[in-house]
């Protein structure tokens, strides 16, 4: 979404218009949520409708419009009872074009996250600071039904 938006000079960026990513943000996650719900076997979202209510937490958005629809989106639409979440890893963290929070902003964005899962009523597991084979292999041991 970041990469779009800077090939179009779009605004919907964290760093210029945090409400209109957010708008962007909970777009695509319920466009990906609705378009995975008849496909078979585990679908795995790499973000979903609970990251964006946490980003706005962290923003100091969490009671605006945009925070209503998205508590809309979330009640409506139910992953699976166990989320995985990645802990704030600063070893490896890094900046790039796209991702430019700072050490403190990424270990607060997790924390947000952290809260925001659970309030939804969802079990967080949390991953393994490992290679990523050994992540993959944590995941595919932890995997149930729904």
């Amino acid at each position: 979404m970041i990469l779009q938006q800077q090939a179009s000079g779009g605004d919907a960026l964290p760093w210029r218009n945090p409400a209109r990513f957010a708008d962007a943000m909970l777009t695509h996650a319920v466009a990906a949520f609705d378009a995975a719900d008849d496909a078979p076997g585990p679908v795995f979202f790499d973000r979903g409708i609970g990251d964006v209510l946490g980003y706005l937490e962290l923003v100091g958005l969490a009671h605006d419009a945009a925070a209503q629809r998205c508590r809309a989106a979330a009640q409506g639409r139910r992953y699976h009872s166990r989320v995985f979440i990645a802990p704030f890893w600063p070893e490896i963290y890094v900046n790039d074009a796209e991702r430019k929070q700072d050490l403190a902003e990424a270990g607060a964005t997790c924390a947000a996250m952290a809260r925001v899962w659970p309030a939804l009523g969802y079990d967080l597991v949390w991953l393994p600071k490992a290679p990523v084979a050994e992540r993959v292999a944590f995941i595919m041991a932890n995997l149930t039904g729904r």
